[in-house]
């Protein structure tokens, strides 16, 4: 048998352990190591094992991975999510929609510190979803608006999905964050649009808004702004060098809009500021960004008092398993990948596709096709992995008219945005399960059904940065 059909016939084994629930890493590595194995040797491939997993865990880059982690764990036990939504409920709850639009706003802050889709909508579903159902909010628009924010986790700048499409392609983070950014506010502000649309056409589902309950702040308004003037300043002068006298100014400014609006979100967004502004900028690496991130989180915490002994604890034991999975499966996918190269599928697929006259927009629109649909019965980061190594090399072999690191960034934020997809698709769609049994009084075909104005969002936005491909890489090539 060929190499070729040797690979389709490991596809299909992997497929069915999958929907047999065996874990992703196992099923690649097992898949993996037998098609190696019958391809070449037992002995080649326990050569290749030798020094293949400490030279791939023994890589720097993927201490970013627990780091990113344990920040956005640091800032749920602490409850950063809740202090963001009751800000942004302060600027968006009295129009029609707006406490669900809060919401989006929330999550879009909130992913600047998170890296995590699920961890997102698991938090924001035990923050935020009490609140709008209080509001007499429909469940289906109160659970779809939670479930659509928590892919935002992914979508904002750290990323932890972004990080690994980045290790795996051997691509810069930096840089893949950086056009991430735009894509990602994009969508948080499509999905307020959608909320205002459905507010509009289904009056009964999003009420009125209503005065806001919350407490004042616990400070006068020109300690706060004094505070933030300092703090923000301090930063921006970090920065300026890097990103310029103008970019440093405008960095103090939103400071001062932040504490304007809540003295309580000014630590979160401080951090977030820093953290993405100093990578954005070149003042430190991503790996040292998160290392920075988690340090300042965690005093943030400790200073609040809203962190103690057993929540740092928790959130590391969340962070060890959390980077355990992750890695067992970069593991699997690793040998998965090295038996596809055996098999020189991904070569014989780009050669086929290249001569068969198809466009290269064409060719990658299919692919996006196929990634939704796969996302749809898929966990995203096996989905990721388990493509790249056929997917990568027919796209860099495409002529797209730019440069080959640009392809790869454009479609590593293609392959982020139907991920995101995924996560709130029917049949499966993890968030949706997420939020699903958070909201038990909510039928899941009711959640389902309020995903879908803003799935039509989505294939929109896909739409657009599939069409223009500087809406991910004007900010790459303009901090260059």
């Amino acid at each position: 048998m060929s190499g070729t059909g040797v690979a389709f016939i490991g596809f299909g084994v992997m497929l069915v352990m999958l929907a047999l629930r065996a874990p992703v890493g196992l099923a690649m590595l097992v898949v993996g190591a037998a098609g190696y194995i019958h391809l070449s040797s037992a002995q080649a491939f326990f050569a290749y094992m030798k020094t293949n997993a400490y030279h791939q865990f023994a890589n720097y880059t993927l201490s970013v991975i627990p780091l990113f982690i344990l920040m956005g764990a640091l800032a749920e036990r602490a409850g950063i999510a809740a202090s963001l939504f009751k800000a942004a409920e302060r600027g968006f709850g009295r129009m029609r929609g707006g406490l669900a639009m809060a919401v989006i706003g929330a999550c879009t802050a909130f992913g600047a510190i998170c890296g995590s889709s699920v961890a997102t909508t698991a938090t924001f579903g035990r923050a935020a979803l009490p609140e709008l159902l209080k509001a007499r909010y429909s469940g289906g628009l109160a659970t779809a608006t939670i479930a659509m924010g928590g892919t935002l986790g992914i979508l904002i700048p750290p990323s932890v999905i972004l990080v690994v499409y980045a290790i795996t392609t051997e691509q810069n983070i930096a840089k893949l964050f950086q056009a991430a950014l735009i894509p990602g506010l994009l969508a948080a502000l499509f999905y307020c649009m959608t909320i205002a649309i459905v507010a509009r056409l289904r009056p009964e589902q999003a009420p009125e808004g209503i005065p806001s309950e919350l407490e004042p702040a616990s400070h006068p308004a020109w300690i706060r702004l004094l505070a933030a003037a300092l703090l923000l300043a301090a930063g921006a002068a970090y920065l300026s060098g890097h990103l310029g006298l103008w970019s440093a100014a405008g960095l103090a400014g939103l400071g001062l809009a932040i504490a304007i609006v809540d003295a309580a979100i000014m630590p979160a967004m401080t951090i977030a500021i820093i953290v993405v502004g100093g990578i954005y900028g070149g003042v430190f690496t991503p790996t040292e960004g998160a290392a920075v991130g988690a340090i300042a989180m965690l005093g943030v915490g400790l200073a609040n008092r809203s962190l103690s002994a057993g929540d740092i604890l928790l959130a590391v034991r969340q962070t060890a398993e959390t980077s355990g999975m992750i890695f067992i499966i970069l593991l699997g996918a690793e040998i998965f990948g090295a038996f596809l190269a055996l098999s020189r599928l991904p070569t014989q697929a780009a050669e086929m596709i290249g001569s068969s006259g198809l466009s290269p927009t064409l060719v990658l629109a299919g692919m996006m096709v196929f990634y939704i649909l796969l996302g749809a019965v898929m966990d995203e980061l096996a989905m990721i992995l388990l493509t790249l190594p056929v997917f990568f090399p027919i796209v860099q072999a495409l002529d797209f008219g730019m440069l080959p690191d640009e392809v790869a960034i454009w479609f590593g934020i293609l392959v982020l945005i139907v991920v995101g997809i995924g996560l709130t698709m029917p049949p499966i769609g993890l968030n949706v399960f997420v939020i699903s049994s958070l909201a038990r009084t909510v039928p899941i075909k009711a959640i389902y059904i309020g995903v879908m104005p803003f799935l039509v969002a989505d294939f929109i936005r896909l739409g657009l940065v599939l069409a223009f491909p500087s809406l991910t890489l004007w900010l790459v090539r303009l901090l260059q």
